[in-house]
């Protein structure tokens, strides 16, 4: 069927979710207290990380998989993703027990491979090939064009995105109350444009609001345009959602369900994170956390309404969390690096540490080479304040005692090869 007439129908969810109901879970979608106090609205939780591979794509490639003929499946399967879709063919692959091969990008976390090879066991095989989900996609369907194995889209194929949809479907089973905001993360954009299509036709009220990170705003972009684009440079942190171009099915159906797309800064989903490992004790993956921190962007418009955020998965490695607590501090504007010319006489870093530096200022980071026959030696110099606020004083403090610097956060070229 040609993408741009296909619209995902209630006969199709409804097979799928007959399909899944033996293999998934039905997801809990559960009130926040937190999250509802802090937005004085009604915010339930889908709770998709909870899911058995924990994160919603089991659906989508099992009811793909499921369906292949019996040639097909002698045939063997191939498929290419940053980490959940391939947990979610594994596990289909080991329950069908049909033999897959899986593509992963090699920057995708050791954790997600571990535990894709735990759920495929001798099923799956796993190939770490390209730097991005695009590289591995490329390789995978060149595997398919000589071996005949047959491929599985982790998002651009009608039963990929039937299969999603029926998260929606369990959705509008959990409340008796009318949902007027749906928040849903986009990566290839096969949750978005399952669970919207299903929406539109059972609950059209419900605003639908299409969630991608700020680095990789590939669906928005392409929706903007008119047609699929291809975005040349991406923001790869948020692994499970940034692809550089989305599929056609799931383009002409995102396009007419969603009614608002909102890119969502990368640190600000960091500090969602923490956040809710803090006060909720729920470890979610960067991708799983774009649709509460896209809430802060519509607080007054969801204030007093019915609020659900699809939470989409869990398998954050817990390597990154350094990462994560870096980049939600520059958001914030609690840390700070300076390229600072020292004089090179002894106590010149005595006096910047006495004069300079406030009472709750903390250096983090400090990287320092004598250099001989200079009057002055640069270092690098990371200082986390307690609030925003405190980095005004900080630069004044600098600039009052003659030291000369420059401001790193704002200089992404010298920031990322020196830090």
């Amino acid at each position: 069927m040609p993408a741009d007439n296909y619209f995902p129908q209630l006969e199709d969810i409804t097979r799928a979710k007959i399909r899944l109901k033996d293999v998934t879970l039905h997801t809990p979608l559960q009130k926040n207290l937190n999250l509802s106090e802090e937005f004085h609205a009604n915010i339930l939780l889908k709770r998709e990380d909870l899911q058995v591979v924990r994160s919603y794509k089991l659906r989508g490639a099992y009811n793909k998989i499921a369906q292949l003929s019996d040639a097909d499946r002698k045939k063997g399967v191939v498929c290419a993703s940053a980490g959940n879709h391939a947990q979610g063919f594994a596990y289909s692959c080991r329950e069908l027990k049909i033999q897959g091969k899986i593509y992963m990008p090699a920057t995708t976390p050791k954790q997600k491979i571990r535990q894709v090879e735990m759920f495929g066991k001798d099923n799956v095989v796993v190939l770490l090939a390209g730097d991005t989900f695009d590289d591995s996609n490329r390789l995978a369907m060149e595997d398919c064009q000589k071996t005949g194995m047959i491929f599985v889209h982790p998002f651009d194929d009608p039963q990929i995105i039937e299969g999603q949809a029926t998260v929606g479907s369990e959705i509008l089973e959990d409340t008796k109350d009318q949902i007027d905001y749906l928040f849903i993360p986009i990566g290839g954009g096969g949750l978005a444009a399952g669970v919207g299509a299903y929406l539109k036709q059972v609950s059209p009220s419900t605003k639908i609001i299409g969630v991608e990170p700020a680095g990789a705003p590939s669906m928005q972009s392409s929706v903007e345009a008119g047609k699929v684009v291809r975005l040349e440079k991406i923001d790869k942190f948020v692994d499970g959602a940034a692809v550089q171009q989305v599929g056609n099915y799931t383009f002409e159906v995102c396009r007419q369900v969603i009614d608002k797309f909102q890119p969502v800064p990368e640190g600000k989903i960091c500090t969602k994170i923490l956040e809710l490992y803090n006060r909720d004790a729920i470890v979610i993956e960067p991708a799983g956390a774009l649709s509460i921190a896209a809430l802060d962007f519509f607080r007054d418009e969801i204030k007093g309404k019915n609020v659900v955020c699809i939470v989409s998965g869990s398998n954050n490695d817990i390597t990154r969390t350094e990462e994560i607590k870096e980049r939600s501090l520059l958001y914030e504007g609690l840390k700070h690096y300076f390229i600072v010319r020292f004089p090179q006489r002894a106590g010149a870093l005595r006096t910047f540490v006495d004069i300079v530096l406030g009472p709750k200022d903390d250096i983090t980071h400090f990287e320092y080479s004598k250099k001989t026959n200079r009057e002055k030696g640069p270092a690098v110099i990371g200082i986390e304040v307690q609030t925003k606020e405190d980095f005004k004083g900080l630069v004044e403090r600098m600039e009052e005692n003659g030291f000369i610097f420059e401001y790193l956060n704002d200089r992404p070229d010298l920031f990322q090869f020196l830090i």
